[in-house]
């Protein structure tokens, strides 16, 4: 069977599950990579392979086995050497392994983002080991965020309000970070307004936008999302322009088409930013309800060089996370026709992950309406009536 291309998809979670839906509506074929099996995008693949993205023998034993003609990171944490040694050899890294390298790592994309582009961020300094981090403390003041320099999902970050607190912070960012780097970074908490995130599409025709989510996040990660998030015009045109900036400084040797979540704090008309993505984002779920493309339609458009034809318009819509509170491989779900009964405006996707632990992601719901505050109630409930049901 003649395929539009072979995709190499590394790291196999919930935003690579619905990937590989919109890629293969496509025609394109999908291997998914991921250190455990059974993963949820493996699910839904053409093939899978099972090794951890950091064995930089095994990801190019991967890559020469099946000859993609994409690599899609979908992870932080991989060794990202070997994707620029891929670049160099003519392999097409998406959006390019200058990017994965530099936003694998929240240091390199602040340094990037700060020093190179001089965009507005919050005052920041690295550390090493705690003494470095109470150093810190001395610029960036208190309160302050700790976090990890790398890891994902909010792991290992801690909003830290006196001294007695950083301690606990440096030991549970050390302790869920991922790759094999012992560095945090210490920043001063903004005291924002809202939060945003701004889906920029980069592609062949040039770069387009989605409407700005709105997010909550608990623990550093992710809880519920909205879009479109109310911006006055002249604070959503700064924002795109710094989020235009950074993708197009991220291009490298590579041809820099994809999809990025670029996260911003706006306090009043200041807008700051935070930090991106070069992939699909999980707060842009949303999308999958509230976009006629949603962003893994963008995302794969763009890495197959497939038109998009300007920036996308949302309706009303919400997302609202389902939670696991406990490790366990036996288990299933209930209360899904409690969730789709309150209305044709909800709908629910569980994500097929084989395993649970707390505080996991294990599903979304999903819900339009007239405005967003009737369609974040009606997700909330939705996600609400779905429970897990342990079988321990």
């Amino acid at each position: 069977m003649a395929h539009i291309a072979t995709i190499l998809l590394l790291g196999s979670g919930e935003l690579g599950r619905e990937f590989v839906i919109s890629a293969k509506r496509l025609g394109a074929r999908v291997i998914a990579c991921d250190s455990y099996d059974n993963a949820p995008a493996m699910q839904l693949a053409d093939a899978r392979e099972v090794f951890s993205m950091l064995d930089g023998e095994a990801l190019r034993a991967a890559v020469e086995k099946h000859e993609p003609d994409l690599i899609v990171p979908e992870i932080e944490a991989i060794r990202t050497e070997v994707l620029a040694d891929l670049e160099n050899e003519g392999h097409n890294i998406v959006p390019s392994a200058r990017a994965t390298q530099l936003t694998m790592n929240r240091d390199a994309i602040r340094d990037l983002a700060s020093g190179e582009l001089g965009l507005t961020t919050s005052k920041y300094r690295y550390a090493e080991s705690f003494a470095e981090v109470q150093a810190a403390i001395e610029h960036v003041g208190l309160p302050c965020v700790i976090k990890p320099v790398m890891s994902s999902s909010g792991k290992g970050q801690s909003k830290v309000d006196s001294e007695s607190e950083l301690e606990a912070a440096w030991d549970y960012a050390v302790a869920n970070m991922r790759g094999d780097r012992a560095r945090v970074i210490v920043e001063q908490f903004i005291d924002f307004d809202y939060e945003i995130t701004l889906l920029t599409v980069r592609h062949a025709d040039g770069i387009s936008f989605c409407p700005p989510i709105g997010h909550r996040q608990e623990r550093g990660d992710y809880q519920e999302s909205w879009q479109p998030a109310a911006m006055s015009d002249p604070t959503l045109a700064k924002a795109q322009d710094m989020a235009t900036k950074v993708v197009l400084a991220l291009e490298g040797g590579g041809r820099g088409w994809g999809l990025f979540g670029v996260e911003f704090f706006v306090r009043g008309e200041e807008v700051i930013f935070s930090e991106l993505s070069p992939r699909p984002h999980d707060t842009g779920m949303v999308t999958l309800t509230s976009q006629e493309l949603s962003e893994f339609d963008l995302h794969a458009r763009a890495v197959l060089g497939l038109p998009i034809l300007g920036d996308e318009v949302a309706a009303p819509s919400a997302s609202a996370v389902i939670l696991a509170d406990r490790d366990s491989e036996n288990f299933g779900f209930e209360g899904l026709s409690d969730a789709l009964e309150i209305g044709p405006e909800i709908d629910v996707r569980i994500f097929g992950k084989p395993s649970t632990r707390p505080f996991r992601r294990m599903g979304v719901a999903l819900a339009y309406a007239e405005d967003t505050d009737e369609a974040r109630d009606l997700a909330k409930r939705a996600a609400d009536a779905v429970r897990i049901a342990y079988r321990d």
